[in-house]
């Protein structure tokens, strides 16, 4: 290997499951390989990754069903304000214990399998993503919370005039 040449080229993510459970590695292009618990690559995936540093600690008691849902969230994140996620541009894939089982059973988590779901079979997720939380909105949402708590404070505290008798 020299100096300044990149033996990939590309970055790529492998995953897979064993005995001690799953592993995600990323694959940079300069060779360097690391293993995450979660992870996002490409063009504007800075916004996927701050959705998933925010939420990681979920994903070990979340149920498959739930962590898709991250997935989906984290990937319309990285999406211009004006833009949805298409439903058939999207494909995903489930690696791991039970990833062929209903989502919403205790079977998917166990066996060791490997299932696609796209099309009409995301449109119950696509349903379920939480709306996005814009700067303007959540201004807003902010200061209707303070609006709200100050007149709950106003409402319940008694004025020092009214103490006095």
């Amino acid at each position: 290997m020299q100096y300044g040449k990149r033996p990939y080229g590309v970055g790529f993510l492998i995953i897979g499951v064993d005995g001690a459970g799953p592993h995600l590695f990323e694959f940079s292009p300069t060779g360097n390989c690391l293993e995450y618990v979660a992870m996002a690559l490409g063009a504007r995936s800075a916004s996927a990754k701050t959705y998933l540093e925010r939420n990681f600690e979920k994903f070990p008691e979340a149920s498959l069903d739930d962590l898709l849902l991250h997935g989906l969230t984290a990937l319309r994140d990285t999406l211009p304000q004006s833009k949805e996620l298409d439903l058939d541009a999207i494909s995903v894939s489930l690696v791991g214990p039970g990833a062929d089982a209903d989502l919403n059973t205790a079977a998917a988590r166990s066996g060791e399998k490997f299932r696609i779901i796209e099309g009409d079979e995301l449109k119950p997720y696509f349903d379920r993503i939480p709306t996005r939380v814009t700067a303007g909105s959540a201004a807003a949402a902010a200061a209707a919370a303070t609006e709200t708590s100050t007149e709950a404070t106003e409402s319940a505290d008694p004025g020092i005039g009214d103490m006095q008798e």
